[in-house]
């Protein structure tokens, strides 16, 4: 079976491609094999996981590569143990690709427990074979209670192609092909992979998200994009003295394709939206309106991506060595500098074997030097962010700090009292 476009992209874009979701469990440490006999029961009937990847059969322009399922199947077999604390093991995986010789996942227990006395279940896999979706439904399907594998397969369906008008097309192109900037890194060759799992303060963040005063409230999407903003600028500076001009600085929203009747199906099935973040706009809560604006946008923009992905997508399977060339170009610090998502966990109280969850922690991937990737989680009454970057020793958890910073100045802001009487 060849891969999808989007597929052939994550193998050809260079990276390591490595992505992954864990849960912080209170109780006992996890038993493997506990944990085997859930997954052969609940992942076991499922296709994708057996998948194992092929290289082209011919030249790699004119064939992709294509999956097969593994001979002899034992999901059971892809869990074990590891004696790595989380964060470690995170800090690895990312760096690695997932060995090809086999389905492109594994599922680790980890022995150490945090300082909180919880044990960790990591699930990492190829971005190729799942995306992180796809990593949060498979997730959700190992707690007790979960719905059998069958009520998890997707309903067929046919989405109606929106009606763009051309201009919106080439708008949302342009915006896709602009260059921006990378971030300030050091010397060239010096950048280094790094991780920092960051849990926020839940208090701060109900503040926050009750900001702008008398508005509708924020989402975790536009507070992590607005407050990575002020981020940037507490550490590097307004952009005027980074290196690049006037060149702005884009993040980039992944979207979920998925409808209400294919929403657990798995695989690869998101777009990206790209936005310029007001790293210059020097108040919290401006920053945050400015990012509303921006995400207000984003059902608009989706139109135009359901109208052009089409045709990309029949180009770069035509030509498979096109979806790498696409790939690698989007990868490009210039084109996505970081990538920016957040989600609720929404299966409270969740347990596994009769353990409860305290939390999620995600792992975006790594990208080129010059990037950071930031993923933010709501588990019941914690929020966990995730950063992971490639730029100098030690930036993931400086910018993931300087976040923790920028939410407390979101939740703690109030109308300056020169500007509190003005009407707009």
């Amino acid at each position: 079976m060849r891969l999808t476009a989007i597929e052939e992209g994550h193998v050809r874009n260079g990276l390591p491609g490595s992505i992954g979701i864990a849960g912080v469990f209170r109780g006992r440490p996890f038993e493997p094999d506990e944990v085997r006999s859930r997954v052969r029961e609940r992942w076991g009937g499922l296709e994708r996981m057996s998948r194992v990847l092929l290289p082209p059969a011919r030249s790699a322009a004119l064939s992709g590569h294509r999956w097969a399922a593994a001979r002899s199947f034992d999901p059971g077999a892809y869990v074990a143990a590891t004696v790595q604390d989380l964060e470690s093991l995170l800090a690895e995986a990312v760096s690695h690709p997932v060995p090809a010789e086999r389905p492109l996942w594994r599922l680790l227990v980890t022995r150490p427990a945090t300082p909180e006395g919880e044990h960790a279940v990591v699930l990492l896999a190829d971005h190729a074979l799942l995306d992180g979706r796809s990593l949060e439904t498979l997730f959700r399907l190992l707690m007790d209670g979960a719905e059998p594998t069958a009520a998890a397969l997707p309903v067929a369906t046919a989405r109606p192609r929106p009606s763009v008008r051309p201009a919106t097309v080439g708008r949302e192109l342009r915006r896709i092909g602009a260059v921006g900037r990378p971030l300030p890194t050091a010397a060239p060759g010096a950048s280094r992979p790094s991780v920092a799992v960051v849990e926020l303060d839940p208090q701060v963040m109900r503040a926050a998200r009750r900001q702008p005063a008398g508005g509708r409230g924020a989402t975790l999407n536009e507070l992590l994009l607005s407050t990575y903003a002020g981020a940037l600028r507490a550490c590097h500076g307004p952009l005027r003295s980074w290196p690049g001009g006037s060149t702005p600085f884009y993040a980039t929203v992944p979207v979920d394709l998925r409808t209400r009747h294919d929403a657990q199906r798995l695989g690869n099935g998101v777009t990206a939206l790209r936005i310029p973040l007001p790293v210059d706009v020097d108040s919290p809560v401006a920053r945050l309106q400015a990012c509303q604006e921006l995400v207000a946008a984003f059902p608009h923009r989706l139109d135009a991506h359901h109208a052009i992905l089409p045709a990309l997508q029949a180009a770069a399977r035509a030509v498979p060595l096109l979806a790498g060339v696409m790939a690698r170009n989007l990868a490009r610090p210039e084109a996505t500098t970081s990538l920016c998502t957040a989600f609720k966990w929404r299966d409270h109280p969740s347990h596994l074997h009769g353990r409860p969850l305290s939390r999620i922690v995600p792992l975006p991937q790594l990208s080129p030097p010059g990037t950071a990737n930031l993923c933010l989680v709501h588990t019941a009454d914690a929020y966990t962010l995730t950063v992971v970057s490639h730029a100098r020793a030690g930036d993931a958890g400086m910018l993931g700090d300087a976040v923790a910073r920028e939410l407390k100045a979101v939740a703690a802001y109030d109308v300056p009292a020169a500007s509190a009487g003005q009407t707009w």
